[in-house]
């Protein structure tokens, strides 16, 4: 296997990789970070792939946490340790199964991988975990650089606009916005909110395709095309 490419490590954490986060649910951050493991894997970079918190399992596939298995090559429990049936918050499917959200192991097990890492959040940036945890804080603490994951259509400019503003407050370093899924003929509002993003967010703005399938190698394709090089600490 080769080494990731990249820049030099962040001074506050060992790790490499990223941390792939969104402006909200469902907006196509596991397809994101599959796509980045899919083409890694397939340039022969040993990566894995995490994704510590996973909810909505009783809601069926397709499943998060197997996708990223599926791409990663590792078993889903692996992938995400931590797993709930009910499609809520975290902390509260956590609080449904009587338990609290054990954050610094969550942590640990990230740290532990042998290899580089692409690490998915939950939900946005300000979803609460646990007492005194949310998933910036837990993006803080590995120290990646974050790509923000956005809808491309009406709405996105606010929602991306506050979701970096909200990671640029608590330092976190962030490295590009993905516009996702990006049609093969954009409107005029789409174009347009791209250009406003990068303006506005003083950052770049890529995007990536629509998949009509989830496979490795349709994953791998559209993971290639995007400079995440530059992502990657």
């Amino acid at each position: 296997m080769t080494q990731l490419p990249g820049s030099a490590a962040n001074p506050r954490s060992a790790l490499r990789g990223c941390f792939v986060t969104a402006t909200d649910t469902g907006v196509g951050k596991t397809v994101l970070a599959a796509a980045l493991v899919a083409a890694l894997r397939a340039r022969g970079v040993a990566v894995h792939a995490r994704k510590p918190v996973v909810t909505g399992l009783d809601e069926g596939p397709p499943l998060d946490h197997e996708l990223l298995a599926m791409v990663s090559g590792e078993p889903p429990e692996s992938v995400s340790p931590a797993r709930y049936g009910p499609a809520v918050s975290p902390h509260l499917a956590a609080a449904l199964a009587g338990q609290e959200l054990d954050v610094p192991a969550l942590i640990a097990d990230v740290r532990a991988a042998e290899a580089p890492v692409i690490v998915e959040g939950i939900g946005g940036l300000l979803v609460p975990l646990a007492e005194g945890w949310d998933v910036r804080r837990l993006a803080r603490e590995l120290g990646l650089g974050v790509v923000i994951a956005a809808r491309p259509g009406l709405g996105t400019i606010s929602h991306t606009l506050l979701t970096i503003e909200a990671a640029r407050s608590a330092e976190l370093d962030l490295r590009a916005v993905v516009l996702t899924p990006w049609p093969g003929d954009p409107d005029t509002i789409e174009r347009s909110n791209r250009a406003t993003i990068e303006h506005l967010g003083d950052v770049e703005v890529a995007t990536l395709p629509v998949l009509e399938q989830l496979t490795a190698s349709a994953l791998a394709a559209a993971g290639a095309a995007l400079p995440y090089e530059r992502w990657l600490i």
